[in-house]
């Protein structure tokens, strides 16, 4: 497999974090390709897009992805403060 393309380990790295905010797998949308230093937004349908960064390591980048995620006004849920 190339490493321009997600895995299944950066899938599951990412769910670890969406699932902190309960947020339905089902809006969330990654596209296959990982690109730059990755990105995340809302679209016009309500859904997040979540591009996963190829210039840094995806474990490496969860932070920032919590991040954009709390900034898309999203709040932790119950005791998931306790990720590190």
């Amino acid at each position: 497999m190339s490493d321009d393309i997600i895995g299944m380990e950066d899938m599951a790295a990412i769910y670890e974090i969406t699932d902190l905010f309960e947020i339905d797998r089902e809006t969330i949308s990654v596209p296959l390709e990982k690109s730059g230093d990755g990105s995340v937004g809302a679209t016009n349908d309500g859904a997040i897009e979540i591009v996963v960064p190829a210039t840094v390591p995806i474990r490496d980048w969860l932070p920032v992805l919590r991040s954009a995620i709390e900034k898309l006004g999203f709040s932790l849920a119950g005791d998931a403060d306790s990720w590190e």
